[in-house]
């Protein structure tokens, strides 16, 4: 028999001899269940909270022949040049598939955070990851830590960017930093309003960080999107509701191959600015969903995003399509979106990994399938 854990909450004082009793009893019926194998299928056997009041959890029926998700939260996604997986979870450390297992990195394995909210990778194949515990570096052989004594500007990291020219900038939840590979810099931005709804405590924290066709750096933050200018070493233009943007909590931002910018927002869905004005989309009731957390182009030119409680959209430059539960499990809850070299387009989420495959969507478990 599987052990299986009961929860057992007296609501009510009882005497000393009642609770002695019912824990008697309840040890007996699983000694017996232990002793007395039973012909129903004991894979199917999981608890439900009965109400406050009965303090004991009742007992229904799922299927538990079904793996368990590779994590509780999957939320960066990263292929690097070798053609490795790397999954950066919510609390589960880095996983990584290399084509042929699945590994996993954490404290145990020298891998100093837990939540994996960034990866890139630098032109000497380095990997760099975000974590809430500072800045983390992979050479291939050995995970190297940074983190406010070494210059940080806050060791809680949201987002992270590799300039054209190689440079590492790092958004974390004290503001800015760039790395040249020797020292950081701190870089100043002003100073806006904290979203508290956002769960973040801090008006300094980046969430993104982009770098345009043009060379300007933008940073996305509670306040709204920053243009920053590399050459003047400041910033040049804020974009606020104010200028037309949908909502000041910017999670993510891209610019598309034709140049129109776009911004996702924690409250108001997704905006894009073609250069003179914006088009909010959810804001107008052309899509549905206010969270919005990435944006992803793929190889087609499709802009992806995930809308909180609805599914994730796709748009190919004239149309929205809706990929929802109807499609397959995952869609409500999905943060990050990634395309692998081989076309493959991969959503990250609450429980776990999922794969686009024709118009359906699949879970991936550490079993697979990976082909």
């Amino acid at each position: 028999m599987n052990a299986t854990i009961f929860k057992i909450g007296i609501c009510t004082q009882k005497s000393n001899l009642l609770h002695f009793l019912l824990t008697t009893f309840l040890c007996l019926i699983i000694t017996s269940c232990d002793q007395t194998k039973s012909t129903q299928d004991q894979s199917k056997l999981t608890t439900e909270s009965a109400k406050p009041d009965k303090g004991i959890q009742k007992l229904y029926n799922v299927d538990l022949t079904v793996p368990p998700p590779i994590s509780e939260f999957v939320r960066r996604i990263f292929e690097d040049s070798n053609g490795n997986l790397w999954l950066g979870t919510n609390g589960d450390g880095v996983l990584r598939y290399d084509g042929k297992s699945l590994s996993r990195f954490s404290l145990e394995e020298g891998f100093d955070g837990l939540a994996i909210r960034a990866i890139v990778q630098d032109d000497d194949k380095n990997i760099w990851f975000g974590t809430e515990r500072g800045l983390v570096k992979y050479d291939g052989q050995k995970f190297t830590s940074y983190n406010q004594d070494d210059g940080l500007a806050g060791e809680n990291i949201w987002s992270l960017k590799l300039d054209k020219n190689g440079e590492l900038w790092i958004g974390t939840i004290g503001g800015v930093s760039r790395y040249d590979g020797t020292t950081f810099t701190n870089v100043p931005l002003p100073d806006t309003e904290i979203d508290t709804q956002r769960g973040v405590s801090s008006s300094e924290n980046v969430s993104s960080i982009f770098q345009d066709s043009e060379g300007i750096l933008w940073f996305g933050k509670s306040g709204g999107a920053f243009m920053y200018d590399l050459g003047k070493k400041q910033i040049t233009k804020h974009f606020s509701e104010k200028d037309g943007l949908a909502n000041n909590g910017v999670n993510d931002i891209l610019e598309d191959r034709n140049g129109n910018m776009w911004f996702a927002t924690h409250h108001r869905g997704v905006s894009r600015y073609d250069g003179e004005s914006f088009t909010n989309y959810t804001k107008d009731g052309i899509i549905k969903g206010d969270e919005v957390w990435s944006l992803f182009e793929d190889s087609k030119g499709n802009i992806w995003f995930p809308a909180e409680n609805v599914g994730v959209y796709k748009y190919d430059g004239n149309t929205f399509t809706l990929y929802n539960e109807e499609n397959g499990p995952g869609t409500n809850a999905v943060q990050t979106i990634y395309e692998t070299r081989d076309g493959r387009i991969w959503f990250g989420g609450y429980k776990g990994l999922y794969r686009l495959e024709g118009d359906r969507i699949i879970e991936i478990f550490e079993t697979g399938p990976w082909d």
